[in-house]
């Protein structure tokens, strides 16, 4: 059974709002074995939310609409809808009355608009509304469902829970949607993709999906089975091979991020860190400290961004410097060197590069970016060329250097 969010409401198009509803509704209809097959969002237009509804319900079982229910002019989802089935709206004295109680009881007087939320649309069940005055409507249409919500999340989630899950759980076929979750660093999305293809694509079950982002890769596979033990079967059957190809570049089976996993590495293995940044600022810092409980393995930092503050916070000797200038492995690894030093840290990142978005030169092009390592068995360095905007090569270093610090402590470097 597949199913469709349909979002309605044109400040979902400035770029100032999100459609956090169809989140909510996504989690909730997979654990019902529900895939979420199409979302969009439809501005407040009644002849294309109509379009919309009718593409809609003519190829999925359940199409969930949300928001545009409210007293307002620009409030077109219920005459849309209609519309789109062709079918009669009526006022509902009850439902007018309720809404009249309701402002009484907040000793509001109710404005005359507000009889728009009374208005149903012909053989709709009503889907009451405790937390608000728009109810929602329950339709059926030629085997499939059409659910029209409001567009508060306090006021979908309560009614969704109420109304709408039991009446889906029982007509839903018996299935299940289960995930496996893979985290991959150090390689690029079309290296993985096309180490991986000759598994994935022999199956259509599970659904496989490659997301790529600065240094960080997403596999997700979704198997859709009868039973838990089928799909795990199943996720285990594509995933075992995958695993084995990409080895120890998985770094997350649960979907933890990088700097969550190396800090538990750390903090399993009693150690602590520090960092010295250039390029980055702070980045990386704030990577450590984003997750709570990181005082137990983060000793703290230097941002050391000009030559001067790299002698003196880092203890850098200047002929290093001028030897082999600020964008080099000897200054990555001095920094590393002086940071645990200072800290008395069991490891030390540094990070020096030329970020832009200044082209460089002919020895330090734009892109250069140097990751220092120091720890009790010595100092490490390593430079990579990475292509994009200034704040890309910088999210890009960060996730190299807690790379590095993952694969020395796992022993791979």
């Amino acid at each position: 059974m597949n199913a469709e969010i349909i979002a309605i409401g044109s400040e979902m198009l400035s770029g100032e709002r999100l459609d956090t509803n169809s989140l909510y509704l996504t989690a909730e209809l997979n654990r019902l074995g529900i895939e979420v097959v199409t979302k969009c969002v439809i501005g407040d237009d009644r002849e294309r939310l109509a379009a919309q509804v009718r593409q809609s319900i003519g190829r999925s079982a359940i199409v969930i609409l949300s928001g545009g229910l409210g007293p307002t002019e620009d409030d077109v989802t219920r005459d849309a809808v209609a519309l789109a089935l062709d079918r009669k709206l009526s006022y509902d004295r009850e439902i007018g009355e309720w809404l009249e109680q309701r402002f009484a009881a907040a000793k509001r007087k109710m404005a005359e608009v507000n009889k728009r939320q009374a208005f149903v649309i012909q053989g709709a069940q009503i889907l009451s509304n405790d937390r608000g005055t728009a109810p929602g409507q329950w339709l059926e249409e030629s085997g499939a469902v059409c659910v029209l919500l409001p567009g508060p999340p306090h006021e979908l989630k309560a009614m969704f829970e109420r109304h709408c899950l039991p009446r889906i759980a029982r007509i839903a076929p018996k299935q299940v949607i289960r995930t496996l979750f893979l985290r991959v660093a150090g390689m690029g999305e079309s290296d993985l993709d096309q180490l991986i293809a000759p598994v994935y694509k022999k199956y259509e079950n599970p659904v496989t999906t490659i997301l790529a982002a600065a240094g960080d890769i997403q596999i997700h596979l979704r198997a859709r089975c009868e039973t838990e033990a089928e799909a795990d079967a199943l996720l285990a059957e594509v995933g075992g091979p995958i695993e084995l190809l990409l080895g120890d570049r998985i770094y997350s089976r649960n979907g933890d991020p990088l700097h969550t996993v190396v800090g538990q590495m750390l903090q399993l293995a009693g150690a602590t860190v520090s960092v010295a940044e250039s390029a980055t600022g702070g980045m990386l810092g704030e990577r450590f400290t984003s997750v709570p409980g990181s005082s137990a393995y983060f000793v703290g930092g230097f941002i050391t961004y000009t030559n001067e503050m790299k002698v003196e916070l880092l203890g850098v000797p200047p002929e290093t410097l001028a030897q082999f200038g600020a964008v080099s492995k000897e200054t990555a690894e001095a920094m590393a060197q002086g940071a645990r030093r200072r800290t008395r840290s069991t490891y030390a990142l540094s990070i020096t590069g030329a970020a832009g978005p200044d082209p460089g030169d002919q020895n330090v092009p734009k892109g250069t970016m140097i990751v220092g390592l120091s720890d009790g068995a010595g100092t490490i360095s390593m430079q990579r060329q990475f292509l994009g905007d200034r704040q890309r090569l910088r999210t890009f270093t960060a996730q190299l250097a807690l790379d590095v610090l993952r694969r020395r402590i796992s022993g791979l470097l």
